[in-house]
């Protein structure tokens, strides 16, 4: 059972920790554990949707291709502590992970996370998650803004996780050998054919700088 915490005399809310959430956590159930609080997913709307369809489905093919590892999508809870357990939208693991996964959870933060903000959710993704993922050594770090386009990308820089490619006009992962996206192409409103996109891609002799 959770701890119970009093804020005064008439608020309490439970305080749970890891095992009890991922014990409670079912399939179909979308949701984080965050500094004990469970804080579920709210519906995506399609710009939110269509942006994660169009990367999980090319960096998936690219992973398959070069046989890199694997990506997971919102069903592989991420334990980072006692207190954190997170569901993240994309996940990639490197084989060195996939060996070390356990049948309900990751016990290890992933070497990529991306996530696509909502309105919802955008505080959490770039508070706390964003903290607990650059303590628990998350090589790299996508946020994606399907409403404004303003993403963002960090990646590891000793203990912490920094802005790269802010201007760029290609985006080349620091995790993944070979794999970069063109900025323009995480437009949900105006995706380009995800085959003609991977096969740019791996016709590249040199990702682009």
């Amino acid at each position: 059972m959770p701890t119970i915490v009093s804020i005064d005399n008439v608020v309490e809310r439970p305080l749970w920790t890891a095992d009890e959430f991922l014990d409670w956590l079912e399939p179909g159930i979308h949701a984080d554990l965050i500094d004990g609080e469970k804080a579920r997913h709210s519906p995506v709307n399609l710009r939110h949707a269509r942006s994660l369809n169009f990367l999980d489905h090319l960096l998936r093919n690219y992973l398959e291709r070069r046989r890199l590892g694997e990506l997971h999508r919102e069903v592989v809870a991420v334990r980072l502590s006692s207190r954190n357990v997170f569901l993240p939208d994309l996940a990639f693991f490197t084989n060195a992970q996939v060996a070390g996964l356990r049948p309900t959870h990751a016990p290890f933060a992933p070497t990529l996370v991306v996530e696509a903000l909502s309105p919802n959710t955008a505080d959490r993704d770039v508070g706390p998650k964003f903290a607990a993922y650059e303590e628990h050594g998350v090589g790299e770090y996508w946020v994606l803004d399907p409403e404004t386009l303003a993403h963002r990308f960090y990646r590891r820089e000793g203990e912490l996780l920094v802005e790269f490619a802010r201007d760029a006009e290609t985006v080349a992962a620091h995790t993944i050998a070979g794999f970069w996206v063109r900025r323009a192409w995480l437009n949900p409103e105006a995706l380009p054919e995800v085959g003609g996109c991977l096969e740019e891609m791996l016709g590249c002799a040199q990702r682009p700088g």
